[in-house]
């Protein structure tokens, strides 16, 4: 998914990695999507994700996931 999303907004597929993740970000895990709303730092550069769903997710600093951003042009 590639293009214009709604209200001036460009959305694009990206890779994300612990170091990458950024609030808001839209990973697809196990067919069901989810949005980052927030991050937790961990040791050995390792981050737990916090969904809007309230499910957590821990990531390793060589994991590497698909997602979709969303960047608000002005």
């Amino acid at each position: 998914m590639s293009g214009w999303a709604s209200a001036g907004a460009l959305a694009s597929n990206v890779e994300i990695t612990a170091a990458t993740v950024q609030r808001g970000d839209v990973i697809q895990l196990g067919g069901k999507a989810g949005r980052v709303s927030d991050l937790f730092q961990l040791p050995r550069g390792v981050k737990r994700l916090l969904f809007e769903s309230g499910e957590l997710l821990t990531i390793h600093a060589r994991t590497r996931l698909a997602a979709v951003r969303v960047v608000r042009r002005w």
